[in-house]
């Protein structure tokens, strides 16, 4: 996953990580941060297996890895993450060599992670929007009580 780990050496991704990290050092909930990415790009995997999808890797993780990268601009400047975030990503994957059809792949996937519409899309739309919710460990947050998420939407046994 040579491309993969470009990614995670880019100067605009770990630009990008550290505003997150800054913008969330003091949130109780869920944090859009390295171990969030990893989660989602792993459980995409996973569920990419069992659906028998057959979507590359190292698009998976590539997805994973920026559908969140911009959350600091919600934050900051009220643009929707996942706007921020399809505008950070198309910079890093063409410099890292992904060529334009991934790309818009991978974007369109980022633009819809948060879509309760592509849920059950058997792509990379669908795959991304599942692993992100499933990869919030509800049971086990201390801020759980506080969560403005409903009880159906909240993860409270363990899946993947």
């Amino acid at each position: 996953m040579e491309r993969v780990d470009k990614i995670l050496n880019h100067d605009l991704f770990l630009e990008n990580l550290e505003k997150n990290r800054q913008a969330e050092a003091d949130r109780r909930f869920c944090r859009h941060n390295m171990a969030h990415f990893l989660d989602v790009a792993r459980i995409a995997r996973i569920m990419n297996q069992e659906e028998e999808l057959t979507i590359d890797n190292e698009i998976i993780y590539a997805a994973a890895l920026l559908h969140d990268i911009g959350k600091h601009l919600q934050y900051a400047a009220g643009i929707p993450h996942e706007k921020a975030s399809a505008r950070i990503a198309p910079v890093i994957l063409k410099e890292c060599g992904f060529d334009d059809k991934e790309t818009g792949v991978i974007v369109e996937a980022i633009l819809n992670h948060r879509n309760k519409e592509v849920a059950k899309d058997r792509d990379l739309n669908g795959l991304l929007y599942r692993a992100d919710k499933a990869s919030r460990a509800c049971f086990a947050c201390e801020a759980e009580a506080e969560c403005n998420w409903s009880k159906e939407k909240k993860n409270l046994s363990l899946k993947y």
